[in-house]
């Protein structure tokens, strides 16, 4: 018997009973389902959603620049997501240890927080893993457009998951599946093609990713498979490559059939094979800008297409929605917000937003609704994607970044990208495939010899650099060293005059010109010239001797007062850090294969021109390539 003061007695097996109920009320109580990863999706969501209170949902819809997200930051205003910006990293030539230990600290803020809630970090990896010093450097999309191998895009979209997941970031702002009318604007080089349907084939990538869908899933649920893939985005929604005059950020003006027919067909195909996120466009749509158009965003994206992922800002989008930039920025947070952003990108300013949103709910400017429509997008990416199961990185996969394979398939891709424009001249025989073993040959321009250039935009930093010192790569100067008879001597000269290309004999020369590195509005271009001194080298070079001219470029330039003295003319495009596979073609290693995705003008007057217009009358086609055969049956590595 026991005894409680002014209880009486209690008997052994009453205090059993008692015991057993204090236990029960103490795992009740501990047990959440938001928790549990057994419970349905849905179910866990609405959990979780009536756990939080107003500050840790809008939390939930702000993503920050890695530079100002802190631990206690993270904290403090329960912050749901962190990006590295255009060449932002923790260290200069960062390993996989060091981004994995910064992914990690920021998480462990934002798990401190009362529900544990992980971030998610997102970063630009368009063509590859491009912010991260010796990562595969894939070509740029209007390359692989080239190929119309949506299976070698697959295989793309599995290694970049792979050296994303390297350095322990789950979340990609790739692949921009914009359809470019107008090669005159700065972002063409991240567009497949001017043909939706090469672009709606090139979505591809999407499963390679995130993972295979599992048959019979829900069209619109995002999809991610497990550790080794990461959560895509398909941007940038919608009609970002049809603006006036190819100008960044500039108005589409095209009426809604035009609109749905050529720009938004890749994102039927993305959502159908769930892709996770979709981005918002800086463009406007006949006047009205994209992170402000309720009516395409949720009427058309949400309601019509059933989108279930989250749909995310640009950098600093809703700050444009005015002009000048920021100039009301209440008004435009209202806007973007209504319109149906979800997640907005705001790097720096991400109190006042929190201030501006907050104070718009408890006005009832925006109504709750919208605040937990968008709350539940974003919950619903980290279910379905494990974050909540596995929150923090490992270096497990970190033998993946740059690995070999990688680069072989990298190679690969750069060898299926080249069109061959011309090969010969009309009273000689076809100059390609070179010959490896000869005399002495002359390499010369001042793309021959730069991993910068060759890699472009998007590359280490945003806009890219010129050098060989960026990332881990082989220059096509390289390559072709690797490539010719020990016997045969390379002369590389990037700028020679006729002088010296005449008295030294030569068998022939690669020439090897384009435009330097840009991204954005500052590629944006209204002659698409070569940049000098290309044009200098090709006239010097060409007159004088045997010459191929490798083009190295993010869209066709004007090439059409040159060609009558260049012998072969190669549009080699962005091809990346596997200049090899460049060289691995010119010697007949492998065939040309390649397919114009993009019509090449022949003047910038002619613009936009694209196939099946009126005035078509381009200098080469769409569809235009000639081929050729390799030297040997079974191809040669090197």
């Amino acid at each position: 018997m026991i005894w409680a003061p002014k209880m009486g007695l209690f008997s052994i097996p009453m205090l059993g009973f008692l015991l057993f109920c204090c236990l029960a009320v103490t795992a009740e109580a501990t047990y959440l389902k938001y928790k549990d990863p057994k419970q349905p999706v849905g179910v866990r969501i609405k959990d979780l959603m009536n756990r939080m209170t107003l500050e840790e949902k809008i939390g939930q819809m702000v993503q920050i620049e890695r530079s100002v997200a802190t631990p206690d930051v993270m904290k403090k205003y329960f912050i749901g997501s962190v990006l590295s910006g255009g060449g932002s990293v923790p260290a200069t030539k960062a390993t996989p240890e060091i981004w994995v230990n910064m992914v990690n600290e920021i998480q462990k803020g934002a798990l401190s927080t009362r529900l544990g809630i992980p971030m998610i970090y997102g970063i630009d990896a368009v063509h590859g893993h491009n912010n991260v010093y010796n990562a595969t450097i894939f070509p740029h999309n209007v390359g692989l457009g080239v190929t119309r191998d949506p299976q070698l895009l697959k295989k793309i979209g599995d290694a970049t998951a792979l050296e994303v997941r390297a350095t322990g970031i789950p979340y990609a702002f790739a692949p921009c599946i914009a359809v470019c009318r107008d090669p005159r604007w700065g972002r063409c080089y991240e567009s497949y093609s001017e043909d939706h349907k090469i672009v709606q084939a090139m979505t591809e990538i999407i499963p390679g990713l995130q993972g295979n869908l599992p048959a019979k899933y829900k069209k619109g649920i995002p999809f991610v498979a497990g550790k080794n893939k990461i959560a895509a985005c398909a941007k940038h929604y919608v009609g970002d490559g049809g603006t006036t005059n190819g100008i960044n950020e500039n108005n589409t003006v095209i009426s809604l059939g035009g609109l749905l027919s050529i720009h938004m067909p890749a994102y039927y195909d993305s959502i159908r094979k769930g892709v996770a996120t979709v981005m918002v466009s800086y463009s406007s749509w006949n006047g009205k800008k994209m992170h402000a158009n309720h009516d395409l965003v949720t009427g058309f994206l949400k309601d019509k297409l059933k989108f279930r992922g989250f749909v995310i800002s640009d950098w600093q989008g809703i700050d444009r929605i005015t002009s000048p930039p920021h100039a009301n920025y209440s008004y435009s947070v209202e806007a973007g917000i209504s319109a149906g952003i979800d997640m907005v990108m705001v790097p720096y300013n991400y109190t006042e937003f929190i201030d501006d949103l907050t104070n718009q709910v408890k006005n009832k400017i925006i109504p709750m609704s919208r605040i937990d429509d968008a709350v539940r997008r974003i919950l619903r990416v980290k279910f379905v994607m494990d974050l909540f199961e596995n929150p923090m990185a490992d270096l497990s996969l970190a033998n993946q970044l740059g690995s070999k394979e990688h680069r072989e398939l990298a190679r690969e891709a750069v060898r299926k990208s080249l069109v061959l424009l011309k090969n010969g001249k009309s009273s000689n025989k076809p100059l390609l495939p070179l010959t490896k073993k000869t005399t002495k040959i002359l390499v010369a321009g001042t793309h021959a010899n730069n991993l910068g250039y060759q890699c472009g935009g998007w590359t280490i930093t945003w806009q890219g650099q010129g050098g060989n010192d960026l990332t881990i790569g082989t220059t096509i100067l390289k390559a072709i060293k690797n490539t010719v008879d020990p016997s045969t001597q390379v002369v590389y000269n990037e700028n020679p005059d006729t002088d010296f290309v005449k008295s030294n004999k030569f068998s022939y020369a690669i020439v090897v010109v384009g435009e330097p590195p840009y991204a954005e509005t500052f590629g944006d271009s209204m002659n698409l010239s070569i940049s000098e001194p290309g044009p200098s080298n090709i006239n010097s070079v060409c007159g004088a001797v045997k010459c191929v001219v490798v083009v190295i470029s993010g869209r066709p330039v004007v090439i059409q007062p040159y060609l009558p003295t260049i012998d072969a003319l190669v549009a080699a495009w962005l091809p990346g850090t596997e200049g090899q596979g460049v060289a691995d073609v010119l010697f007949g290693d492998y065939g040309f294969t390649g397919k114009l995705a993009r019509t090449w003008m022949k003047t910038v007057d002619q613009l936009p021109m694209n196939v099946g217009d009126p005035h078509y009358d381009p200098l080469f086609p769409f569809g235009f390539g000639l081929t050729t055969k390799p030297h040997q049956a079974e191809p040669k590595s090197h």
